[in-house]
């Protein structure tokens, strides 16, 4: 832990936002929430990076559109040096699969409207913490059927057992680590630990890199109707 983490176990949020009254008003209300923590506020990509480095957030709430870098760029400086930081990406109407799909491959852990509702936007910080993969079902279809165009002609196994194979599928299809314990009458202690191995087998900073990642392998069954 790092001499500015924070010590009562609230979640430390860093929020990166170029619009000054969003991120105003972002700032604020995560302020008052008494399990979380905004340790900064940034308004570009650079200021993102150095604040993320000095106060080592648990989740960086990130707009794609920054006016230097965009927000997967600022995604994987971050995850270089904090692999466990959690990144939600801000998204609006036009950003298109590929831009999902690089955001995926970069280790953002979920996608969000930024028309949002405040209350969604908590919840999602709240879910990033626990490692939950967040991203609606219909963006989900879009980026896997992006990642399907570039799959490799060779499946890969990257060593999953049989039982990580069940779980690996049932996160492509969206659920979360409690949902898969009770689909595959698993504790969640031990969904988790399947979860927690198939990123690492993978190679992945997220739940929904892992499943592009084994999308793009042939690993994962296409699901989402895409």
């Amino acid at each position: 832990m790092g001499p500015d983490a924070s010590q009562d176990g609230s979640t430390r949020v860093l929020i990166v936002d170029d619009q000054r009254t969003l991120l105003d008003l972002l700032e604020i209300v995560v302020g008052q929430q008494p399990d979380l923590e905004c340790v900064g506020a940034a308004t570009t990509g650079k200021e993102a990076i150095e604040m993320a480095a000095q106060h080592q957030p648990d989740v960086v709430l990130t707009d794609y559109r920054l006016p230097d870098i965009d927000g997967v760029e600022v995604t994987l400086r971050i995850k270089q040096e904090q692999p466990d930081t959690r990144v939600i990406m801000l998204t609006g109407h036009t950003d298109d699969p590929k831009v999902m799909l690089r955001a995926s491959m970069a280790g953002v852990s979920g996608f969000l409207p930024k028309e949002s509702p405040i209350w969604e936007v908590l919840t999602a910080i709240r879910m990033a913490k626990s490692g939950g993969m967040l991203i609606h079902p219909a963006a989900l279809a879009a980026v896997l059927a992006e990642a399907r165009n570039e799959a490799s002609p060779a499946p890969q196994g990257f060593g999953l057992t049989q039982r990580e194979r069940e779980v690996l599928d049932l996160m492509g299809s969206g659920l979360d680590p409690q949902t898969i314990a009770r689909a595959l009458n698993l504790s969640v202690h031990t969904s988790r630990g399947h979860v927690k191995s198939i990123l690492s087998k993978l190679g992945a900073h997220s739940q929904l890199e892992a499943v592009v990642i084994a999308m793009k392998a042939g690993l994962v069954k296409d699901t989402t109707g895409a």
